[in-house]
């Protein structure tokens, strides 16, 4: 099966998936294979690679360093098309939903035809929102958009379900790289009751209780970064 057969398949099961996103600014090389034992002993399924900002040119070599010793599907979650890799697995095709600024709803996709067409990465359709954590992040920032108000269930409703009838594969809601606060539950269970593609929720996750909270709201797939970026032993407890 295709890693978004998988995933398709897990929520059709109530399997519950979990990514870790890894920031190639801020993993060197010489970290890898320290970091390759706490995902293999994580309860991890999927390993994201990308931010808002990547200023290095070694993406390439961190995956092909990651895939020595980790069998997880390595999945491209890009800013930009300078971070698409051909060593990846897979590629999230990001459209910002929340917000108007072109170059993240479509000027950005134009520009990756060239480096994807010929490429062998499944590219999985997603649509991305971003919803208020409590403080301004990189992704605010960088796509100089605001996020949907965190009380404003029935807009990021809508713009999920536009996402699904625009053709998206799936929806992710994300409070934002180091946000204060993770995506409000009620607004999880509300939009996820109402989708008939995978929900990826990411942003603000701080510990396991909310990893487990999120799941229960509604959830099919949990992004955890800054927290496992500052404490490789953030599952420890599970292990």
């Amino acid at each position: 099966m295709t890693i978004y057969q998988n995933i398709v398949a897990a929520k059709k099961e109530n399997k519950k998936l979990l990514a870790i996103l890894i920031d190639p600014d801020k993993t060197a090389i010489e970290q890898i294979s320290d970091l390759v034992i706490k995902i293999n002993q994580s309860p991890a399924t999927h390993i994201f690679i990308g931010g808002s900002i990547v200023e290095q040119v070694s993406i390439d070599a961190l995956i092909r360093e990651l895939k020595k010793e980790c069998q997880l599907p390595i999945l491209i979650f890009p800013g930009h098309p300078s971070q698409i890799s051909q060593e990846a697995d897979g590629l999230l095709f990001l459209s910002l939903l929340s917000g108007r600024n072109p170059d993240y709803l479509i000027e950005h996709h134009i520009n990756s035809v060239e480096l994807l067409k010929n490429s062998v990465l499944e590219i999985i359709p997603t649509g991305y929102i971003l919803i208020e954590g409590g403080k301004e992040t990189a992704v605010q920032r960088v796509s100089q958009t605001l996020p949907i108000e965190k009380d404003n269930i029935e807009l990021a409703f809508k713009t999920a379900k536009a996402g699904e009838y625009l053709g998206k594969k799936l929806i992710y809601l994300e409070a934002g790289s180091g946000a204060a606060t993770p995506v409000p539950t009620d607004m999880i269970t509300y939009i996820s009751s109402n989708l008939n593609i995978p929900l990826i929720v990411g942003g603000g996750i701080r510990d396991l209780n909310t990893i487990d909270t999120i799941f229960e709201a509604g959830a099919d797939l949990v992004v955890i970064g800054t927290a496992f970026e500052n404490d490789s032993n953030f599952f420890t407890p599970l292990c």
